[in-house]
């Protein structure tokens, strides 16, 4: 027991005084560790810490209101950690604060950078002398937490930051309260807000993952009946928190931040005031992201609304509005509407920054205009839509910034399209190792998930179906973590998986992911979405499959008719269709009406795709085929 003692303290006692103080503390070696600290420290011996620890203990049973504990263990760690701090706060009155001020951080990675954002923090911040010691001097800081760890109420966990035990760290609440744990809330809530970096910067998410647990932590507290009010919080400060919280996929957590932060501007600004509408903009691309379409619009028709009045049409806020808004149109479905939106984006920001400029609004809105051209089937135009927004975003970001990577996925969506498999698996792969270096491999952010869906995708094309598969398990697992089972690309991904089954004859299996892909997507979108009329199509094959092939043509004719009415006769989406019910109405024996449909297939194939494009190619295989018979 003496050579464990020694090694869990790093001092040497004699075997009674270890026997002694083991019994004293239950044996807990958390408790032992924070003794021996202390005695190591102060050079006082077994006797009088125990002598010290009894009164300790006579006096906190008497606060247990303030330090609720309800096991005999929690309150004899509780006693050492409170010798401990009391003797931190006889040596340093800043070393005292600092403890008290982590305590509305999260436990692991403490560092003077973080406290270091604080030094721009807006005048109406009360930012107490303490801190400006210590945002300043990375030395006081340092002599702060060495005193903290000399203790054993820090660790050093290398390159200058510092964790804490997470019991520990749950104790350390209590010793603020009223209008000091408000203060500190506050304090910690405006240096995380203001520690988080633009986007715009080109290896913001570096800073960022070290960020993610100190807001994760403050929002869990937010929700907590402990956590003093966030009245005292600037809105400002919640809304730039939202941001980093949605940016990494934390929905629930980015709707509270805010929430409170469109509270407080409206209480502060006023409902109309430019501050309080950009924090309407981000709660509209939020709800985008949950899949709740109408909320979002409703959000960006205000703030669009209100921009225009309060800015003028061609304010680059207001711009940034009307490009969330071609957004959330193509997400419904509304090409035309979406295009329109793009293109007064587009229009607006060349007018205001000029046709070569380098920002990321502009270089967005022509990334979308993009995915706009390749959902009507205008490769040509999409392609150099991405081309343009690539070369702009590897210029002005660089090749591994995260908004390069999503321009780096489209082309490679581009390029499948294209028939181009080779060039498009180099782009999925590109765009996911730069987001796993960036983001991490475990990462839930949506583009890194939609990249992962993206490669299940294109090795279903090229037959590498268990690869296939694990990419789509892989996205299934991240979406429905991030987003929920509803939500519209956790929708998308089980469809995948359905066409993935059928691929590999388990048509029982395929049905069920169909149909429990359609019911949701009718649900969320509606019966005439695109998104849910490539289900129905991809039904009406998985039908004719199993021989079932009224139902087959039931499916088809939906489609068809819903495609023609939302993307137009000649888009490769609609021609798709044509060419199933080409081959359904083969199947059935209906040979003029099989050739009709292939040659209309092929004529939309050549002028959309090319003569040489894999689909044109399967319908001149289809028709060759049926002339044979």
């Amino acid at each position: 027991m003496k050579h464990q003692f020694s090694l869990c303290t790093g001092i040497d006692l004699s075997v009674a005084d270890v026997h002694l103080l083991t019994a004293k503390l239950n044996g807990l070696p958390l408790a032992l560790t924070q003794a021996g600290a202390y005695i190591g420290r102060t050079g006082i011996d077994v006797q009088t810490y125990i002598e010290h620890f009894d009164r300790t203990w006579s006096t906190l049973m008497n606060k247990q209101d303030r330090f609720p504990l309800q096991e005999y263990d929690e309150r004899s760690m509780l006693t050492t950690w409170k010798i401990s701090y009391e003797q931190v706060l006889r040596q340093s009155d800043a070393a005292a604060w600092l403890l008290r001020l982590w305590a509305f951080f999260y436990h692991g990675d403490f560092w003077h950078g973080l406290l270091a954002a604080g030094t721009g923090l807006p005048r109406s911040t009360r930012t107490p002398t303490w801190l400006i010691e210590f945002e300043g001097s990375k030395l006081e800081f340092s002599d702060a937490m060495g005193l903290l760890t000399a203790y054993s109420l820090a660790d050093s966990l290398g390159g200058g930051s510092y964790g804490m035990h997470s019991v520990l760290h749950q104790w350390s609440r209590s010793l603020s309260f009223d209008n000091e744990a408000t203060a500190l809330h506050s304090i910690s809530m405006c240096i995380l807000g203001n520690a988080v970096p633009s986007e715009d910067h080109k290896e913001y998410w570096k800073l960022d993952r070290r960020l993610l647990q100190h807001a994760l932590h403050s929002a869990e507290g937010l929700s907590s009946p402990q956590t003093p009010s966030h009245q005292e919080t600037p809105p400002w400060a919640m809304h730039r928190l939202g941001d980093m919280l949605r940016r990494h996929g934390k929905l629930d957590e980015a709707e509270q931040m805010y929430q409170r932060a469109l509270a407080g501007k409206e209480k502060a600004l006023g409902p109309y005031h430019t501050s309080t509408l950009d924090t309407v903009n981000n709660l509209g691309l939020l709800y985008r992201d949950q899949g709740k379409l109408n909320e979002a619009e409703r959000m960006y028709q205000h703030a669009l609304a209100s921009k225009d009045k309060a800015l003028g049409p061609y304010h680059t806020s207001t711009l940034a509005t009307v490009n969330n808004l071609g957004l959330l149109y193509s997400d419904q479905g509304k090409l035309n509407e979406a295009e329109r939106m793009y293109q007064r984006a587009l229009a607006g920001y060349e007018k205001a920054l000029g046709k070569e400029a380098l920002t990321i609004p502009l270089l967005n809105t022509v990334n979308n205009l993009g995915i706009l051209y390749r959902n009507q089937g205008k490769l040509d135009e999409a392609g150099r839509m991405y081309q343009r927004a690539l070369a702009g975003k590897e210029k002005a970001l660089g090749p591994d910034h995260t908004s390069t990577l999503e321009t780096v996925n489209n082309l490679g969506i581009l390029y499948r399209d294209q028939g181009k498999l080779d060039e498009a698996g180099r782009m999925y792969q590109r765009a996911l190792a730069g987001y796993e270096k960036a983001l991490g491999k475990e990462a839930l952010t949506i583009p890194l998930l939609n990249t992962v869906n993206n490669l299940g995708i294109l090795y279903r094309d090229q037959g590498k179906l268990d690869e296939a598969g694990r990419m789509y398990q892989r996205a299934l697992a991240g979406y429905e973590k991030a987003l929920g089972p509803d939500h519209t690309s956790t929708l998308n991904t089980v469809n995948n998986l359905g066409i993935l089954y059928s691929d590999q004859g388990k048509l029982d299996e395929a049905e069920r992911m169909y149909q429990c892909a359609l019911a949701g997507k009718e649900k969320a979108l509606g019966p005439d979405h695109t998104s849910t009329l490539n289900t129905v199509n991809n039904l009406g094959i998985l039908y004719s499959d199993q021989g079932k092939l009224d139902r087959a043509e039931q499916m088809y004719q939906r489609a068809l008719a819903g495609k023609e009415k939302a993307l137009g006769p000649g888009h490769t989406s609609t021609l798709n269709t044509v060419n199933n019910l080409g081959i359904l109405y083969s199947d059935q024996g209906k040979l003029d009406r099989a050739e009709q449909m292939y040659q209309r297939a092929l004529a939309g194939y050549e002028k959309a795709l090319g003569p040489d494009h894999t689909s044109t190619l399967n319908t001149v295989n289809n028709l060759g085929n049926l002339y044979s018979d």
